[in-house]
């Protein structure tokens, strides 16, 4: 099955989760774009949207979707997203598309996180992606040097990729993570590290594997 068609297919699933009246947290990617424009069929039916990233705002609000504040609207029952790679135990590698703090940041305020993949991003152990870690500028290299340490792994920056908020994104090449939980939390106490691309601490509660049929997992 093409890649696309898998994709679509998971994130047609996924509209069985929202339910009337909710404010549906949105991630960003490939996968998630056809959620949002499955999203648009329905919009009647829903109050809004939190969006993780810019690119996705701006999709949302072509369908005519309200996207609103988190600060605003509080805890959300629901978050859609898709991963770059994902383990057995629904534990991800996210930040491809440059979003990952902000996709934290929803998936930490959301009741039930529901990851969208195709096939191919599913993995035995986490670490064949690059993991993205979005870095303070100033830190770049102090940054790099430390994972370089703690790791093993080779940071690579990615020149020209500016987050939303304003960072650069360090790339994490040759990881094989055998602990998501505990390099997650590693990462994070280095000053200048704002996130890491690791859902590991909070993972995904139910992941849909796109297919004919899609499988939920």
């Amino acid at each position: 099955m093409p890649q696309n068609e898998a994709k679509r297919l998971a994130a047609e699933k996924a509209i069985e989760y929202v339910e009337d009246g909710m404010i549906v947290g949105v991630g960003t990617g490939s996968t998630v774009a056809f959620f949002i424009d499955a999203l648009g069929r329905i919009k009647h039916r829903i109050a809004g949207a939190v969006s993780s990233s810019e690119q996705s705002t701006a999709r949302l609000r072509g369908h005519g979707i309200e996207v609103m504040e988190l600060n605003d609207t509080g805890e959300l029952a629901l978050y859609v997203d898709g991963a770059d790679e994902c383990d057995p135990h629904k534990r991800l590698i996210k930040g491809g598309g440059a979003a990952l703090t902000r996709e934290k940041i929803i998936a930490e305020a959301s009741e039930k996180f529901v990851c969208l993949i195709d096939p191919s991003k599913q993995v035995p152990i986490l670490g064949r992606f690059p993991l993205p870690v979005e870095v303070i500028p100033m830190a770049r290299s102090l940054v790099a040097r430390r994972i370089l340490a703690l790791t093993g792994g080779q940071p690579v920056w990615r020149d020209g990729v500016v987050t939303d908020n304003g960072n650069v994104v360090l790339d994490v090449h040759n990881l094989s993570i055998i602990d998501p939980v505990a390099m997650e939390k590693e990462l994070n106490q280095i000053p200048g590290v704002v996130s890491v691309g690791l859902f590991a601490r909070r993972p995904a509660d139910v992941v849909i594997v796109g297919g004919e049929p899609p499988q939920v997992l």
